[in-house]
């Protein structure tokens, strides 16, 4: 039997991500990163952030699970609710999920994702 080993990233808050590349669903030119930490069998997770600005999300295929770290942004559905969300706060973004996220300073998240 092999042994399973844990993966683990030391201060996510904090830690060194690649460098930022411009976000394709930006309406403000939008920068983002990420650093994945963890794949496996349509899984996976790690940390993202994203610079202040508004873009569009579809979850097409794929629930998503976040711990935002640091910032804060508003989401806004279609039918145009709105939701803040900050620092400490938990997000589920379930499949089928569409919105507009409007970025208020830059945002860092741990992000689960799971394929359907």
């Amino acid at each position: 039997m092999s042994e399973i080993i844990a993966t683990v990233l030391a201060d996510a808050a904090g830690a060194a991500l690649p460098a930022a590349r411009p976000k394709p669903t930006s309406s403000t030119g939008q920068h983002e990163a990420d650093l994945p930490v963890w794949s496996a069998d349509g899984t996976e997770t790690g940390i993202w952030e994203v610079g202040p600005g508004v873009f569009t999300a579809t979850r097409e295929g794929y629930h998503e699970v976040c711990q935002i770290l640091s910032g804060r942004a508003t989401l806004v559905h279609p039918d145009g609710t709105a939701v803040e969300i900050a620092a400490g706060d938990l997000l589920v973004t379930p499949a089928g999920w569409t919105g507009t996220w409007h970025v208020h300073e830059t945002l860092r998240k741990v992000y689960v994702t799971r394929t359907l």
